[in-house]
């Protein structure tokens, strides 16, 4: 395991210096240039004089300088703090001062929001980035703590307040050893052309993509935005063989001509960041000729915390099982194991697991190392997990548990319902109701008592929705998942 995370890339430039590192629209860069570059960064950042820890932000889309800014970063001793591009002024006026970022090292299309918050930026890719890389500062000679903290990622955690989870140097190499362990089929060999349109800015694309990449010396592909054909097209373009998916992008390429075609030189399509529909699992393989392998992970865990890819098998409604060195318990409410195949909390143990949140460590592990993750699932007959919700999602009718996952499921087996979300509301008599949120299919004719006579014949009925709303569409986060803190907080939904 390396001390200071950066150094994969120092370890990548040594033993493949011309192998492509980084494919954009623009050129292939190779691993000495983006070692060359990431010095740059990091020597810059040291002629102004800012001293190890300090908080760096990062606003930039999927470009060959948000990697050499991250890794600049870290190989200077300081703290990434990567920000979604789709923030408001507000949303980081309010970051920038809770983790009290020193400087921005911004995307021009998108540093404009940062105008008046009162933060120093350094606007990549102009006159003012060149001076800023050409600095001749010396990098710091002292070996870096692997406890030391390395990247700052904005979570909701356990509130709704975005907080700051805290990840170490230690807790992102070892998820990457513990990715790598995995061997049958291997999550990444150093000949492997990783596909990545996923945000940078996001744990998932930040480690388990790029970090994962420059583990192996391998080569990334990256694009700014999804594009069902253009994705295709590069894939074929550049015989990529492992893709960094999301369902979103998985629903979209079944609806593209050659898709099976286009995969041919794929080895490994893989989802995460959000459930993968048991539907889409089995069109696509129908179609593509390829199984998706499912993942399952969070921001705290640095990210992947269980995979099919453990199992060897992919199996649709799974997650697999924990990754090699990453401990887990299933626990009911008082904290005690629960009985084989009952649901129960997930717990983990393991050297991935953050520090807890800015500043004090808040909310992270507790003294035996165990995170409670907030997630519900149980395993199967072969041990495999398959999660059934967040424990704060929970919906009590009557009394009876009833998780908004399992009732999404079962509403998206119906003809012409496209996408579904499932939470609580209050009710007089049973104290809580389910409320369903259904987007039809484009040319469907699907009404609030469909569904309801639907549920009624795949669902008990206390866990059945008593209240539809049949929408045109759904909040998202950046990776596809379905936003429902925004629908609570009143998203403006257009009803059909």
């Amino acid at each position: 395991m390396v001390a200071n995370l950066a150094d994969l890339v120092r370890v990548a430039a040594d033993s493949r210096p011309r192998h492509p590192a980084i494919v954009t629209d623009q050129r292939i860069t190779s691993w000495s240039e983006v070692d060359w570059q990431v010095r740059a960064v990091a020597g810059g950042l040291i002629a102004r004089g800012l001293e190890p820890g300090a908080r760096i932000g990062i606003l930039q889309r999927n470009t060959l300088e948000f990697v050499t800014s991250y890794f600049g970063i870290l190989r200077a001793g300081m703290v990434a703090v990567p920000f979604n591009v789709g923030y408001t002024a507000a949303e980081l006026a309010l970051m920038v001062s809770d983790v009290d970022v020193q400087l921005v090292l911004a995307d021009p299309a998108v540093a404009p929001v940062l105008d008046g918050l009162g933060v120093e930026v350094i606007r990549t890719g102009t006159e003012e980035w060149r001076r800023f890389t050409v600095g001749s500062a010396a990098l710091p000679t002292d070996p870096t703590d692997p406890e030391s903290l390395a990247v700052l990622l904005f979570t909701s955690g356990t509130s709704g307040r975005p907080k700051a989870a805290m990840l170490t140097h230690r807790a992102l190499a070892a998820n990457l050893d513990q990715l790598s362990a995995l061997t049958d089929p291997p999550a990444m060999t150093a000949d492997d052309v990783m596909l990545c349109v996923l945000p940078l800015f996001h744990i998932y694309a930040l480690n388990a993509a790029l970090g994962m990449v420059a583990r192996h010396a391998a080569t990334m592909v990256l694009t700014q935005r999804f594009d069902p054909g253009a994705a295709l097209a590069a894939i074929s373009k550049h015989r990529v063989t492992n893709v960094a998916g999301a369902p979103p992008m998985y629903v979209a390429w079944s609806a593209e001509e050659g898709l099976g075609e286009a995969l041919a030189d794929v080895r490994l399509l893989v989802s995460g960041a959000a459930a993968l529909p048991l539907n889409v699992m089995e069109q696509f393989e129908t179609l593509a000729g390829r199984p998706i392998w499912e993942g399952y992970g969070m921001t705290e865990c640095s990210p992947v915390i269980a995979a099919s890819l453990v199992s060897g098998t992919p199996k649709p409604g799974s997650v697999g099982r924990p990754l090699p060195g990453i401990e887990l318990e299933l626990r009911d409410e008082d904290g005690d194991p629960v009985e084989e195949g009952d649901p129960g909390e997930i717990f983990v143990r393991g050297a991935n697991v953050f520090s807890g949140y800015w500043p004090e460590g808040s909310d992270g592990p507790d003294d035996d190392g165990w995170f409670a993750t907030g997630d519900v699932a149980y395993a199967d007959d072969d041990g495999d997990l398959r999660l059934v919700d967040r424990r704060r999602e929970l919906i009590i009718v009557s009394g009876f548990n009833v998780y908004p996952r399992e009732v999404e499921d079962a509403l998206l087996g119906m003809d012409g319902v496209l996408e579904v979300a499932v939470m609580g509301v209050t009710h007089p008599y049973t104290g809580e109701a389910v409320k369903a949120f259904v987007v039809p299919a484009p040319g469907a004719d699907v009404s609030g008592d469909d569904v309801v006579t639907f549920a009624a014949t795949r669902l008990a009925r206390f866990k059945c929705p008593t209240i539809v709303e049949v929408v045109d569409g759904l909040p998202h986060s950046v990776t596809g998942k379905v936003a429902k803190g925004r629908l609570r907080e009143g998203w403006e939904v257009t009803s059909l």
